[in-house]
């Protein structure tokens, strides 16, 4: 693929969930296979792939749950009769867990760095969305992360995290017309602060920065790896002006966090302590969220409103607008079309600021609405239950693709057995991953039923020798004693 330099892409990693539903994958899978007597045996090995691996992480999921139960928002701390020095305790065992099963969800911490590119651009919020730091705890998060380091922690980490998983594509169509009226505001202001010069005293610093960032991103952009995604963001303060795109519908586009879980804590409301009735932890789960309108998932935000350097520009651009205009009254023969066009771009712009503002308000209030009932997945436990089934959904994924490959191809190293399942992935379901090779096989040396040789590559036994291996699961007992009752 050729990427053009002059586009606004946004580089990104290829990440190691699997997104085919587990369903469609053991069917496609299952059709691959010729003889008929190995797919039953392949289909046999999937289900008690799942039973095992269910069974593993029962007990795991089982205290996390029972941990948060002291931590949900809708119950009542004070009935557990729990001294603070053992909440303490609890609600770390808690968060210990909760990280344990992010990582095998294949959540990875939002950092400072993702932060940034994400807000580099504008999308469909265009107002300064802030956290209100006061609202939230910080002891939590603050003892959680000095007992348990972790590299490239954001500067907000003692107040919430922000897990993210997975990349998708966000396109809206319609005129846009405050947008485009902004644009052109915006464009006419340009040139005329070109036009009086005002530009190379106020702007020489931002274009030298912004020059800067564009020859990073161009060197990037430029040489792409296997391993790295690059998706553009379409805006209309980028687009050509002409007759087409002015007066048409536009489609702009935004790359997404197709998955975002926020965990924090309400700051408490009374005395220096925290007290029993302070100890929720809120998990909120999000789909879909634009990069450039992350402010939409975050915590206790506050209300939105014209920031400070808005208000300087808008005070110099005036100051410096009247002297000019005084400046051009006060010459020997004035230019009346001059003080024309510096009075009406300080009247544009006055314009611009407000009915800009106006908008993104009314914009802002309607994401808002719509991240609620839209966007938000699910909230605290619900969000755990949800986590608990992904991970057992992913591990599943990864040992019947892994085990599909070497009954299918045989002997692999640990290199070839990565690059065979992708292939496989890439070729069948049409999605290009990072596949966890590693954790894959680890977990099939747990079931027992993958073997080295003297290479260190790995293979496996006949399917139907490694069903003897696993053995018959207690679910498949229960299923058998059920059809017997019927």
């Amino acid at each position: 693929m050729e990427l053009n330099k002059k586009k606004d892409m946004i580089r990104l990693e290829r990440e190691s969930v699997i997104n085919t539903m587990k369903p469609k994958l053991v069917a496609q899978l299952a059709y691959l296979i010729e003889l008929d007597s190995d797919k039953a045996e392949f289909l046999k090995m999937c289900k008690r792939v799942e039973y095992t691996v269910r069974a593993w992480y029962l007990t795991q999921f089982e205290d996390m749950m029972q941990l948060y139960s002291l931590f949900d928002p809708s119950k009542k701390l004070q009935q557990q009769s729990l001294t603070l020095d053992n909440v303490d305790s609890l609600e770390q065992r808690f968060l210990k867990n909760l990280f344990k099963v992010m990582e095998k969800c294949n959540f990875k911490l939002l950092s400072d760095e993702e932060v940034d590119v994400a807000q580099s651009g504008k999308y469909l919020l265009n107002l300064p969305i802030s956290v209100n730091e006061s609202q939230l705890d910080s002891r939590l998060l603050t003892r959680f992360f000095q007992e348990n380091p972790h590299e490239n922690l954001p500067q907000f980490a003692n107040k919430y995290v922000i897990f993210r998983r997975g990349v998708g594509i966000d396109r809206t169509s319609d005129y846009f017309i405050m947008e485009k009226v902004d644009m052109l505001l915006s464009r006419a202001w340009d040139w005329l602060i070109h036009l009086t010069g005002i530009r190379k005293i106020f702007m020489r610093k931002l274009s030298g920065t912004s020059s800067k960032k564009s020859t990073q991103m161009n060197e990037e952009v430029g040489n792409p790896s296997d391993e790295e995604l690059y998706i553009e963001r379409i805006r209309i303060e980028n687009m050509d002006c002409s007759l087409r795109n002015l007066f048409g519908k536009n489609t702009i586009q935004e790359p997404t966090f197709e998955k975002i879980i926020v965990v924090y804590r309400r700051a408490a409301s009374h005395s220096d302590k925290l007290q029993s009735d302070d100890r929720n932890i809120h998990i909120k789960h999000f789909k879909n969220i634009p990069m450039a309108d992350m402010e939409l998932a975050l915590p206790e935000k506050k209300n939105p409103s014209l920031t400070p350097m808005d208000w300087v520009k808008f005070l110099i651009s005036a100051v410096l607008s009247l002297v000019a205009l005084k400046g051009s009254l006060e010459m020997p023969q004035a230019d009346v079309w001059v003080a024309f066009a510096i009075l009406s771009g300080l009247v544009g712009y006055c314009a611009k600021i407000y009915f800009t503002f106006q908008q993104s308000m009314a914009t802002y209030q309607n994401l808002i609405t719509k991240s609620m009932y839209d966007k938000q997945l699910d909230s605290d436990k619900g969000t755990l239950l949800h986590l608990c089934d992904d991970v057992i959904q992913q591990e599943v994924k990864e040992v019947i693709i892994s085990l599909f490959i070497l009954m299918e191809q045989g002997k692999a190293s640990i290199q070839d057995l990565d690059y065979r399942c992708e292939e496989l992935l890439e070729s069948e379901f049409g999605e290009k991953c990072n596949f966890d090779v590693v954790d894959a096989v680890s977990k099939l040396e747990g079931l027992g039923i993958v073997l080295r040789d003297s290479l260190g590559r790995v293979y496996i036994p006949p399917m139907r020798r490694v069903n003897e291996i696993m053995g018959v699961t207690t679910e498949e007992n229960v299923e058998k004693a059920r059809q017997g009752l019927n």
